[in-house]
């Protein structure tokens, strides 16, 4: 007999929402398993955030998947993106901005003028302060990087389409929620935000199947 997919959701997180947020927790039985833990190369990690901003998640990956094989055993290195040239990095299908980006990141990374290994003992919004000198990275970024990189449990990101979506559909609004609203809802699942942004993209996904 297969396993719930709920299995991944602790059974205190689960009784969490159970107890503040019924209809969250009514759908983490529905979900795909996931996993919140820290990730071991956090510049690859922002390279991936920056190339699929404002793109599908899709579209993302499958640029993203082409940028890593530029590199030798595609592993991802600041010194070799910077040796490469504009209009190579633009081939793999990201925009002349992004390609920008991306070696400021790499050059302020080169320069110690941010130090990724540091960011673990940061709280959230100096991560974010640290992360947000970066050219093209934004808040939505630092809180994808704090959410998925640092494995941080308790982020909330009002700036992503998806996370705004699911809410809309899940508590059945008219419209998308404004911060107000959703800010409120999410209250309710302190200190677990980030496990209830997990849930609900993976109900948005596979509710538009």
């Amino acid at each position: 007999m297969s396993l719930p997919y709920s299995i991944s959701v602790k059974p205190k997180i689960q009784e969490h929402f159970k107890k503040h947020d019924p209809a969250l927790h009514a759908i983490i039985a529905k979900i795909p398993k996931f996993e919140i833990k820290k990730s071991d190369d956090y510049f690859a990690d922002l390279c991936s955030h920056i190339i699929s901003q404002q793109l599908s998640i899709r579209v993302g990956e499958v640029i993203f998947t082409r940028f890593k094989n530029l590199f030798p055993k595609q592993e991802i290195v600041q010194q070799t993106l910077l040796k490469y040239d504009n209009e190579t990095l633009r081939k793999v299908g990201m925009s002349y901005t992004k390609v920008s980006y991306l070696k400021d990141l790499a050059q302020k990374i080169i320069t110690k003028e941010l130090n990724l290994s540091l960011l673990d003992e940061e709280t959230d919004e100096r991560v974010i302060e640290e992360l947000t000198k970066v050219k093209g990275i934004g808040k939505w970024t630092a809180e994808m990087f704090l959410m998925n990189s640092l494995a941080r449990k308790d982020v909330f990101s009002y700036g992503d389409l998806g996370i705004r979506k699911a809410i809309q559909k899940l508590y059945k609004l008219n419209n998308e929620p404004t911060q107000k609203q959703a800010e409120k809802i999410a209250k309710n699942w302190i200190p677990y935000r980030t496990y209830a942004c997990k849930i609900l993209w993976r109900y948005l996904a596979l509710a538009v199947k």
